[in-house]
């Protein structure tokens, strides 16, 4: 299971805010064609921002989901769902218009690297996304969730294969089991993925009556999600293996998981720090006190120095947030407010009446002024 922090969709197309919808899909085709991992052989990182290109030019190319990204981030897109990109034929799949060469219909993906043609191997089943709302102190600490979800799994009745038990697929008789035809154009042939079979270069000719030739049957799961402690908000998890089964016995797609932290009443995070206020009266200021303080551990103790004035900044190193991955955890920091009552007792104003005799009688406010006069 891998996390990481989800960046902004602008930022990996390139583009500025307000970039038309016609330049968008310039720019994800340019991205899309540099980062295309046959043109980036074993180039991990290229294969990365393959896919981050595709994710973000799925949210910013549709004008609802846009518009809800644009006013509130990631947040705004909860409740939307989305394709899960594990391969370049899934993206081809999903945005093959954009990459049609306006001379005749092929692709570009095609041209350059063939993709839409006959696949070599098993492929990669489809991977799903869901998004989770834990709240704060879930985040902190950890925790496990139970989600359920449905997805596509191999039909048990015929193994995967579509068809009746007994019987086997036959090769297509339009392709004769290529999974591709040869077509001419003028001087030139061009080979594309045949329609009959669309590249399986198989067909069923007595389906499965339980998938119904499909060889996958839809099925309602419940899964356990392990959250780490200190996840941060708008955070993606990758659960390998927890996607939809392949439709010709490759490995299982994968299943990512947009995590989103609800807001405490108390505590605002910054990075693994946790900030708070917290009033104390005039007299723990100036003569200094120890109070109890909420954490997000329960109750601590915090040492208020002498002389501390309304607005500083007090550390309780330690009680934060867990360092994601482990290492320790983040502090707490105590903005503390002086607070003014608005209703004294006649003793109360007996006592601070007194206290500015003698404040005066020492010269304090005299000297305090002599720096401007």
């Amino acid at each position: 299971m891998t996390v990481e922090r989800k960046k902004d969709y602008y930022e990996v197309l390139g583009v500025a805010k307000a970039v038309s919808t016609e330049d968008l899909k310039k720019a994800y085709r340019r991205a899309a064609l540099k980062y295309h991992p046959d043109r980036n052989p074993g180039d991990k990182e290229a294969e990365k921002k393959f896919k981050e290109a595709a994710e973000a030019y799925e949210v910013l190319g549709d004008p609802e989901q846009r518009k809800r990204y644009d006013q509130f981030g990631h947040d705004g897109l909860k409740g939307f769902s989305h394709r899960g990109f594990t391969s370049p034929e899934d993206i081809f799949e999903a945005f093959g218009d954009i990459f049609t060469d306006f001379g005749g219909g092929e692709s570009v993906f095609g041209d350059f690297f063939g993709v839409g043609r006959r696949h070599r191997g098993p492929r990669k089943g489809a991977s799903l996304r869901i998004e989770l709302e834990v709240d704060f102190e879930e985040a902190a600490f950890g925790v496990e969730k139970s989600v359920e979800l449905f997805r596509h799994e191999r039909c048990e009745t015929c193994g995967g294969n579509g068809c009746k038990p007994g019987t086997q697929p036959v090769n297509c008789n339009v392709c004769g089991g290529r999974g591709e035809v040869l077509r001419s154009q003028g001087f030139f042939s061009i080979r594309t993925t045949c329609g009959t079979c669309g590249g399986a270069g198989k067909a069923i000719q007595s389906p499965c009556s339980a998938c119904r030739g499909a060889g996958q049957i839809r099925k309602k799961r419940e899964i356990t999600i392990k959250i780490p402690a200190g996840i941060e908000d708008s955070t993606r998890m990758r659960l390998s293996g927890e996607g939809e089964s392949s439709p010709d016995g490759g490995p299982a797609g994968d299943l990512y998981c947009d995590v989103f932290v609800k807001d405490h009443p108390f505590f605002v995070r910054q990075g693994d720090d946790l900030y708070c206020e917290f009033p104390i009266s005039f007299a723990q200021a100036a003569l200094g006190a120890e109070v109890d303080v909420p954490s997000i551990k329960g109750k601590r103790t915090l040492k208020i120095p002498a002389g501390t004035a309304s607005g500083q900044i007090l550390r309780v190193k330690g009680e934060g947030v867990a360092h994601l991955g482990g290492g320790g955890r983040g502090d707490q920091l105590v903005r503390v407010i002086v607070h003014v009552p608005e209703k004294l007792t006649k003793r109360q104003e007996e006592i601070l009446k007194e206290f500015e005799t003698i404040e005066n009688g020492k010269g304090n406010k005299k000297g305090f002024f002599t720096k401007f006069f």
